[in-house]
């Protein structure tokens, strides 16, 4: 559920956590504090307002989630910066008074956590159960009649749900072969029969099951939709055994089916991957672990106890902080960005970038440095921009180019405003796509055009290793090694080195040599195989440009083939 426990970074009852800590504090001022914090205040109010009276979630829970740890970490950094608190979710308050505390769960952070934990409890009397994304709340029954449910709330008074629980067929109005007195704590899920959390993600199940609960009058249709985990029997007997014999006599034998003892680590990470990959009838954001004995239920706090921890899958979106703003040229012209980020965890991974296209696109979004945006994995592996999910007050400038002219004929030196693209022409020529040239990248480009030995396309050519040496960063050892890289390099095929000059793509075109393609007409470009109208025209510009015929030349000159 959304109202979490929040605690100050470090150590809680001698476990690694996973706090909502900022890795530091935001270099801001005092005022530039204030408003950012009153600005993700106001956005956080406002989903929970949706979330509260309209039954709606704006954002993905775990995007909330992580927005929220966010803000608790500002404020840690700016106490007297901070606003009022947020107002409460319909379920964080409530007058009813519950029979059990609900005690939340500290999160462990990884498996070395997860070993630390067991050990400390020798790896004896475990379990665990898959960690359901839902709604919390705790069920009182009387002579095996439901006479009371509560939510959550602060953890030991909440709303009184027991209309609508009765109305909600999932959850037992009478349980068989019950003690006179049971007090029960689960989840209210939304059915999603065949889930599988890996594949299909939260899909806001739990916003489903709150907007539910929040709508008044409560709908039968969606009070169909509705399912109970039961994950604990707080008044039961003390054994965990024990406990779930008596849930099965009840007749909730599915839920005491998704509880499973533990001896190691492996159990574990092994019940996780099941639970995450296989199907289940609702939602789960990770696993919970349990001391199968555990002190009476009313010693219960509204805290994270020592005895059962939580353990969460990775998210399958992230909030990310953008560091910087990279805008792209390409050596036609174009100009991509892409989002430098504070590195975050997605579905295992740490993401330090994502792509957000064109120019034209970030014109649109207007994505600035301190801007937080939401990122998902596409087909699994590549990281995708979803769109931006708070803005920062204060708008960081940054340097927006010129789009280009996308024709591929200009920027053919670093000077004037051409340094980016003229740089993406030289990586291209060393690539494998262009020369192959061993040892070389970005970097060293960048090292050689700073240097002032590199000014045109074919400039590296007549370097020495001494002159390469020259250069920031590049040493004897590696000048030599570029240097008989540079010389292998003029050996290329003329079709290589018509790619690596910047040759449109040309289809299936015959490509004899420099001296008969430069005599082409468009008519004759366009009557070879694969190459149509509008490409004609490119080649035919490129074959009659100064600077292409320039460079052609010196290659003549330097007796490379075809040319």
């Amino acid at each position: 559920m959304r109202q979490g426990w929040r605690y100050p970074c470090g150590l809680l009852a001698g476990l690694w956590l996973a706090m909502p800590c900022p890795a530091a504090c935001p270099a801001w001022s005092v005022q530039r504090a204030a408003r950012e914090l009153r600005a993700l205040h106001d956005q956080l109010d406002g989903w929970n307002h949706a979330y509260r009276t309209e039954g709606r979630s704006p954002v993905d829970d775990a995007i909330y989630d992580q927005a929220l740890d966010r803000y608790e970490g500002w404020r840690a950094c700016f106490p007297a910066q901070a606003p009022a608190p947020l107002a409460p979710l319909a379920d964080a308050t409530g007058p009813v008074r519950a029979p059990v505390a609900q005690t939340g769960l500290a999160k462990l952070a990884d498996a070395a956590a997860v070993q630390a934990w067991m050990d400390a409890r020798d790896a004896r009397d475990l379990w665990v159960q898959p960690k359901a994304d839902g709604v919390a709340v705790t069920l009182l029954y009387v002579d095996g009649q439901l006479r009371q449910a509560v939510s959550r709330g602060d953890g030991l008074h909440g709303s009184d749900w027991t209309a609508k629980a009765r109305r909600i067929a999932a959850v037992p109005k009478h349980l068989p072969h019950a003690p006179s007195r049971v007090v029960l704590q689960g989840e209210l899920v939304w059915w999603l029969p065949g889930h599988r959390q890996a594949q299909d993600g939260g899909v806001r199940a739990r916003a489903d099951v709150a907007g539910a609960l929040a709508r008044e009058p409560f709908d039968a249709q969606a009070a169909a939709h509705i399912g109970l985990f039961v994950w604990d029997w707080p008044s039961g007997p003390a054994g965990m055994r024990e406990r779930l014999a008596g849930l099965e006599a009840m007749g909730l034998g599915d839920s005491v089916a998704l509880t499973q003892p533990v001896r190691g680590l492996a159990d574990v990470q092994r019940w996780r991957e099941r639970w995450y990959h296989e199907a289940l009838p609702f939602a789960t954001d990770g696993i919970v672990l349990r001391q199968g004995h555990r002190p009476p239920a009313n010693e219960w706090m509204p805290t994270p106890p020592d005895w059962a921890v939580a353990w969460k899958y990775p998210p399958a979106q992230a909030l990310a902080v953008v560091r910087d703003v990279d805008f792209r040229r390409g050596r036609r012209g174009g100009v991509s960005v892409v989002l430098e980020l504070q590195p975050v965890i997605l579905d295992d991974r740490t993401v330090r970038r994502v792509s957000l296209g064109s120019l034209a696109r970030w014109r649109r979004l207007d994505v600035r440095p301190g801007d937080q945006v939401s990122l998902s994995l596409a087909g699994l592996t590549i990281p995708r921009f979803d769109k931006v999910v708070w803005r920062a007050r204060e708008r960081a400038p940054v340097d927006v180019p010129a789009a280009g002219s996308r024709d591929g004929l200009d920027c053919w030196h670093p000077e004037n405003g051409c340094r980016r693209q003229f740089l993406a022409r030289l990586r291209w020529l060393g690539s494998r796509q262009g020369l192959g040239i061993d040892g070389i990248g970005e970097t060293t480009w960048r090292a050689l055009i700073d240097a002032g030995l590199v000014r045109g396309l074919l400039d590296w050519q007549g370097l020495t290793s001494a002159q390469l040496a020259s250069a920031p960063g590049i040493g004897p050892q590696r000048a030599a090694r570029l240097a008989r890289a540079f010389a292998r390099a003029r050996t290329a095929s003329f079709g290589h080195w018509l790619r690596a000059l910047g040759l449109p793509p040309a289809g299936d075109a015959d490509l004899p040599n420099w001296p008969v393609l430069a005599e082409r007409s468009v008519t004759e470009w366009e009557a070879q195989p694969g190459v149509g109208t509008g490409r004609a025209k490119q080649l035919h510009a490129f074959f009659h440009h100064p600077e292409a015929a320039r460079l052609a030349a010196r290659l003549h000159g330097a007796g490379v083939a075809g040319f």
